[in-house]
């Protein structure tokens, strides 16, 4: 297969501007670029579907470029349903070196700033240079701008499709690059690019954009649609990816198999077939978090979430570091004390226990570890020299119940 092949097979092409793409993205040699505003200081699991498809086509001899927009972020893409909230210069900036050192860590691409060719420009240059080439008829068939008309839309949003197309013919005349890749709901942007460069040099440009990554019902992966996957080890621990690729829909994994891994096609087809008839022993589910924890963080992470996986099932978690604890028990209900106590009312306090008596039950019963080891001794005290880096106490309270002490 070619690279436009194998994307077609990988479901990875959902819009293209133009048949003649096929054959320049299988001959290699295409600049293109792929943008991100700089909203937050991590990339997500929903961008890493993205960025995967440049890496493909970088080692199909195409060149990537990454473009994180300063000056775009300061403005915000409209949403379907309501106007993004400003943020300051100070955190756009912020914002931009975290994803510029994350980006060319990670995926080793050139990166640019937007914010280089707006910072300079003035209201009357931007209408006369580049207002005078959008009707607004044109503008308000994009879908995104009349999903937002009855509720309304700002004249700041309404600007973006503008500005986006300028990045695209900016960075045309200045690094030579002929196409954009995004994701579909990009589209309408994408191809106001493509107008405003033909209008303006009569040029041709390309686009194409990729389905969103999403969940069965539909709803994608980001930040603003519930509790993101980031990228950052320090936001989202290498064990909590693990266990979010785990516990992955067994009607997507397949699907997520082919948009974030590089996986082939025999291998993902095994894995497909493993999928259907044995799903119990999960062989899709832990090969897409090998190759994706392994891809951002190296094989050592992988092994370590998988060990700590282990030590969890097993119950046997006195080995664990404090840092593992902060990662495995995050989730868990946390309580802070500024004292040292016996085990019946730290078991009321972090809310294992309704009462002293229901708590006096748990304890003799056997069914109360601390920190891995059983406690069977009501007058047992929960200290904080005792603590996972004098920090953090682990109480399990029958097979599965998790509760965590924080000690001040």
């Amino acid at each position: 297969m070619g690279i436009y092949e194998e994307l077609e097979w990988r479901g990875l092409i959902k819009d293209v501007s133009s048949p003649e793409l096929r054959e320049k993205l299988n001959k290699g040699g295409m600049t293109f670029y792929i943008g991100t505003d700089p909203t937050g200081d991590s990339l997500h699991i929903g961008h890493f579907s993205s960025f995967l498809i440049s890496k493909r086509l970088k080692e199909a001899g195409h060149n990537p470029i990454l473009l994180v927009g300063g000056g775009t972020g300061l403005i915000g893409d409209p949403k379907p349903t309501a106007e993004r909230p400003m943020i300051t210069y100070e955190q756009v900036q912020h914002n931009f070196e975290c994803l510029k050192k994350q980006a060319s860590d990670i995926f080793g691409f050139e990166v640019v700033n937007n914010y280089d060719w707006y910072k300079d420009m003035n209201f009357i240059d931007f209408l006369r240079d580049y207002g005078k080439y959008f009707n607004v008829n044109y503008m308000l068939n994009k879908e995104i701008i009349k999903s937002r008309l009855d509720e309304g839309i700002t004249f700041a949003e309404f600007s973006y499709m503008i500005m986006q197309a300028m990045d695209f013919f900016v960075l045309h005349q200045t690094r030579g690059v002929d196409m954009q890749v995004a994701g579909q709901d990009q589209w309408g942007n994408i191809t106001a690019g493509i107008e405003l460069t033909r209008k303006k040099t009569g040029e041709e440009l390309y686009g194409m954009t990729m389905p969103l990554l999403t969940k069965s019902d539909g709803t994608k992966f980001g930040k603003s649609e519930g509790k993101a996957i980031w990228l950052d080890r320090e936001k989202t621990s290498p064990y909590e990816m693990y266990q979010f690729f785990l516990n992955s829909e067994d009607e997507k994994v397949i699907d997520y198999l082919k948009f974030l891994t590089f996986l082939d096609k025999d291998e993902i087809m095994r894995l497909e077939q493993s999928n259907k008839e044995e799903p119990h022993k999960r062989e899709a589910h832990k090969a897409l978090a090998r190759e994706v924890i392994t891809f951002l963080h190296g094989a050592d992470a992988y092994d370590e979430a998988v060990n700590i996986s282990k030590m969890l099932f097993s119950g046997e978690i006195a080995n664990l570091t404090y840092e593992q604890v902060k990662s495995c028990f995050a989730s868990v209900p946390t309580v802070e004390v500024d004292e040292d106590m016996q085990i019946l009312n730290a078991l009321v306090k972090c809310g294992a226990a309704s009462s002293n008596r229901e708590a006096r039950q748990f304890v003799k019963g056997g069914s109360v570890l601390v920190n891995g080891q059983k406690v069977t001794d009501e007058k047992f005290v929960v200290s904080k020299a005792n603590a996972y880096g004098n920090k953090a106490t682990v109480i399990r309270r029958g097979k599965k119940k998790y509760f965590v002490i924080n000690h001040k």
